[in-house]
This record gives structure tokens, C-alpha cells and sequence, in this order.
């Protein structure tokens, strides 16, 4: 079987692709695979790390914002439109797929469109509630539509051919113990607080949570693991401006990087997050109560709807960035857990939403949409 994937953008179009990919490889060897990405996107340095062979096609998404700045580099994606069909038809008659799955991005436009042109199989697979524009797109005439949460069907047209796959989550984390990742953390009984914004790091989530460590720290009710990211170098200077010697306070723990995510997110007893669809995949798998802080800066809020999907089921608790303040966050902290079980009940509901079985699954799709091509052509 040869097997071409199509995404890239961000790391949530990304790794799912290379889950899959990860997962085909391990359980049929004899696959060839082939990742197609955008020329200079982080899908370039993703893909051969992970022992896959990558081509490149450039494309780029429109801007909203009329100035002329915008203008330029609309005309720009216009030229790409037609330059990134044309790479993707002698990237696709090259390696000859016997079956392409798109994963969303930009990028996966024109590939999987081109794959459809020449009569070439192609699934694609949403990993949001609220489903991307190229996605929306491409389901017109996919043979699938793969989708991660259920809440996505209704945003695609009646008669694309949706089916409920899952997102696939590293095997790492989801195998993760929580007695002994929390023996191995050197944690106690207390509660364990797990928060972070992204390698980045996200300003707004940081200041909130530099108030709430200070209430942690006085009342030492909890442990607490926090994440910065790459941008808020400043935040151990602010939490001693607010009189939170770190030296002095063993039940905090402040890094720039979490490392050893997995085993954190097994030890914690509640999760403050973004609501990226990777993310709350891997939360559910895990069984974890969660306080949801979505990204209002992504395409289409897309976030919202992710983090949405989970509040409705009682799952989660959704504070949104507008309203986000240290003191708000820490009464919905102080909220779920003088809840008797407040946390467990979060958590549990969103492991029903959980679908461990998402890289089988779409293993299975796959192989069903090829098996019904070869018998019609």
C-alpha cells in the first residue's frame, strides 16, 4: 500500500498525520509513505525527524484584513493557488499513492485536490469541533470525512460521508500511570494543579495563574506544576513582585518547559489549558477535570467550539479569555474542588468522550475506502 498525507500549519494538523502514519508503519511495514507539506512550515523539520519522506509545495491562506500590505500577499496566494496544483500533480504522478489522506492546513488543499483530479482515492481527517475552511472544502467530494468529535458533522454539507474516528493521542500519554507518575514527581495526597498556555507561552493565562500560585502558596491546599513557555521569561521576577519566593515553596513547581508531559498530566487531578483539539483529546484519554482557557486568536474560534464540545457534557469548565482574571480563576478552582467529587465528575465525563482506538479506526477507513475503489475500478 502506498499511502500519500497531506497537512501541516500548525502542530494539530501535524502530528495526527503522524500518528497515523506512525501506526500504518508499525502494524503493516510494507507501507510507502509519503508526507507532502508547505515549503518553510514546521511540517519541515516535523517529518523527517520522524523517519518520514517529505516533499514540499508552497501555498498560503488569504488575508482578511484589507490593506495593501494584505493586497500584495493576496495577489501572492493566488500566483500559489495555481504553482501548488501544479507541484502537487508531479508530487502525486511521482510517487504514485494508492490512497491520500488530507489533515488539514493550507497545504492539504491543493494535494488533495489534485489527488481527486486524477481519480486517486483521499480521506480527510477534521481534528476540531468546528471544522477548518480547506476541510469544509475537500468533504465535498472526499470518500471520507474523519472526525475527531461528533459535534463537527453538522458543519459539513448532508451529503459528505462522515464517520467518528477520534484523534489520535501518543501512546505515551495515554498508557501514562497516575500512582506512578506521581511517585516518580515526588508528590504527596495534596491535589495536583497542571497549567500551561503552549511552548510559547500565552501572557494572558500566566498573569492569571501567577495570582493563582500565590493563593496555592498561601494556603498550600495544592500542588502545582506550571508551564511559562518560551515567551514569559519574566515570570519568576513577577511572582516575587507579588511575594512568592519559589525557594520557600515546595508544593510549586515552575518550569519554562514541561518535559515529561505525559506523566504530569497523568499525575494531576485538574488541568488549566488552551483548547486545542490535540490537547483536549488527550485530557479525555486521561480521564482529567480541566478548566478550558481557548485561544481567541485562531481561525474561525475554532477553540471555543473544541472547548464547547466538552462544557456541554459536563467535562470541563470553560473560563473564556475576556473574562479571565487570577481571581476568577482560582474560585473555579476553589469551586470543583470543595465539590465532593467535583474533580472525578469532570474527569470522568470526559473520558466518556474518549476514543482510545483512533489511530485502528482510521486505519480501518482507510483500508475500507481502497478495498471499495479497487472493486469499482
Amino acid at each position: 500500500m502506498r499511502v500519500l498525507f497531506a497537512g501541516g500549519g500548525t502542530a494539530g494538523h501535524i502530528n495526527p498525520a503522524l500518528a497515523i502514519a506512525g501506526y500504518l508503519r508499525e502494524t503493516e511495514p510494507d507501507t510507502a509513505i509519503l508526507y507532502v507539506g508547505n515549503a518553510g512550515g514546521m511540517e519541515e523539520r516535523l517529518v523527517p525527524a520522524a523517519g518520514f519522506e517529505f516533499r514540499s509545495v508552497k501555498i498560503s491562506g488569504f488575508q482578511r484584513k484589507l490593506s495593501l500590505k494584505n493586497i500584495k500577499r493576496n495577489a501572492q496566494t493566488l500566483v500559489r493557488i495555481v504553482t501548488s496544483s501544479q507541484q502537487a500533480k508531479k508530487i502525486i504522478r511521482d510517487f504514485k499513492p494508492d490512497i491520500c489522506v488530507g489533515t488539514g492546513g493550507y497545504v492539504s488543499g491543493p494535494v488533495i485536490r489534485e489527488a481527486m483530479k486524477l481519480g486517486i482515492p483521499a480521506v480527510i481527517h477534521e481534528q476540531n469541533a468546528y471544522p477548518g475552511v480547506t476541510n469544509r472544502m475537500l468533504a465535498k467530494k472526499a470518500s471520507r470525512v474523519m472526525l475527531a468529535v461528533a459535534d463537527a458533522q453538522r458543519h459539513f454539507d448532508a451529503d459528505a460521508r462522515c464517520v467518528l474516528t477520534g484523534n489520535p493521542v501518543r501512546q505515551e500519554l495515554s498508557r501514562a500511570d497516575k500512582e506512578d507518575s506521581r511517585h516518580t514527581l515526588g508528590l504527596d495526597a495534596r491535589p495536583l494543579i497542571l497549567s500551561f498556555g503552549g511552548s510559547l507561552g500565552a501572557r494572558s493565562i500566566n498573569e492569571a495563574v501567577a495570582d493563582l500560585l500565590v493563593h496555592s502558596a498561601r494556603s498550600g491546599k495544592y500542588q502545582h506544576i506550571h508551564g511559562y513557555g518560551q515567551y514569559a521569561k519574566w515570570m519568576p521576577e513577577l511572582l516575587e513582585e507579588k511575594g512568592l519566593h519559589l525557594s520557600e515553596c515546595p508544593n510549586i513547581d515552575l518550569r519554562e518547559y514541561i518535559h515529561d508531559m505525559p506523566q504530569c498530566m497523568a499525575a494531576a487531578d485538574l488541568v488549566i489549558c488552551r483548547a486545542g483539539a490535540i490537547t483536549l483529546s488527550e485530557l479525555q484519554s486521561q480521564g482529567k477535570a480541566s478548566i478550558l482557557i481557548p485561544s481567541p486568536n485562531v481561525a474561525e474560534n475554532h477553540q471555543y467550539h473544541n472547548a464547547m464540545a466538552l462544557v456541554k457534557r459536563n467535562a470541563a469548565v470553560l473560563i473564556e479569555e475576556k473574562d479571565l482574571t487570577g481571581e476568577l480563576l482560582w474560585q473555579k478552582v476553589e469551586e470543583i474542588f470543595s465539590r465532593p467529587g467535583g474533580a472525578a465528575e469532570l474527569g470522568a465525563n470526559a473520558a466518556k468522550m474518549a476514543i482510545p482506538d483512533a489511530c485502528q479506526r482510521i486505519a480501518k477507513v482507510i483500508h475500507e475506502v481502497l478495498d471499495s475503489s479497487k472493486k469499482h475500478a
